[in-house]
């Protein structure tokens, strides 16, 4: 999966996650073989973050801060810089699809930004946006266009600031799954999906080979199940996509204590409702192939569903 963060600095060693109901943090070791060398997650009460697109995410920030430098003590990443994953709602994911780029770079940025600004629910002026190329298609390159209200990045980034460390690239969740996928096993040669399942959001991700193809999210305010979502994704990429059936699917998140739906279906429900529909065999996320992870950290579904997205973020930004 290319890279879609909105920004970059020096090569973090830390990655830390915001989700609705927790902040977990993971520091690499240095040199050699990447390892997990500490992580902790802390409890974030409910509405201290709620992410949005159009709204202030971190509502109430003295309760995430706090949480945040705890996990931080608990993991040994008291300084640094830190790679920072966020909510999939804080920011619009788009394929936009060019004939011809331009040259030159701001000319291209600038041509982004005027397609992107026809979707954006507040001015184009406003967003901080990332384009990174996707899959080379006839007569042109789709393009993974990330759009973000800057303010709304700059809360994530003010809560890590306050928390002790640097903040540096900063990405969405989902993106990060892949990219523990990625890293933990060669790209399946045929088309393949991940299905991300949040406390309050569903994402769910086509890939053929390391190439996003489709990416549809359902928030929380949307009463559509998962059998339904991934069911309309599969006619979608059948009919649209000339898709030829995937080869696997990976379920992500499902693992952690609060998953989307009341209540919460077992994660081997999901699985085999998953395996059922698409016809092929559907894996839990495993980053164990591309990190080693210590003894001293349980390895239970639920942690391998919370380490994933950050150990996605910083091997990916140590092979950038």
């Amino acid at each position: 999966m290319s890279p879609s963060a909105f920004f970059a600095t020096p090569r973090p060693s830390v990655g830390i996650e915001f989700a609705t109901d927790r902040v977990s943090v993971v520091r690499l070791g240095s040199g050699g073989a990447p390892s997990v060398a500490g992580y902790a997650q802390e409890p974030l009460p409910a509405g201290a973050i709620v992410p949005a697109l159009n709204a202030p995410n971190i509502v109430n920030p003295a309760p995430v801060i706090e949480a945040l430098r705890r996990a931080l003590d608990a993991a040994g990443a008291r300084s640094g810089h830190a790679a920072l994953v966020v909510p999939d709602p804080a920011a619009k994911v788009s394929l936009l699809r060019f004939e011809s780029v331009p040259a030159k770079h701001s000319d291209f940025q600038q041509l982004v930004r005027w397609q992107v600004k026809k979707s954006l629910p507040f001015p184009v002026e406003d967003a901080q946006v990332s384009a990174v190329p996707g899959v080379a298609v006839e007569g042109g390159r789709e393009f993974i266009v990330t759009a973000a209200r800057r303010d709304v990045v700059q809360q994530y980034e003010a809560a890590a600031a306050a928390a002790g460390v640097q903040p540096g690239v900063v990405d969405l969740a989902t993106f990060n799954y892949i990219n523990a996928a990625l890293a933990a096993s060669a790209p399946p040669d045929g088309d393949w999906l991940l299905v991300h399942v949040a406390a309050d959001y569903l994402t769910l991700a086509v890939l053929r080979g390391a190439d996003l193809i489709f990416v549809r999210h359902r928030g929380s305010d949307d009463d559509t199940t998962l059998a339904d979502v991934v069911h309309q994704t599969a006619m979608y990429y059948e009919d649209r996509l000339q898709g030829a059936g995937f080869t696997r699917a990976i379920l992500a998140g499902a693992g952690r204590s609060r998953a989307i739906g009341v209540p919460t279906p077992p994660l081997e429900s999901i699985r085999n409702e998953l395996a059922q529909r698409l016809q092929t065999r559907v894996d839990t996320i495993d980053p164990r192939s591309a990190v080693t992870v210590t003894d001293r950290v349980d390895m239970s579904q639920e942690t391998l569903d919370t380490l994933a997205p950050a150990v996605g973020l910083l091997l990916r930004e140590r092979t950038a």
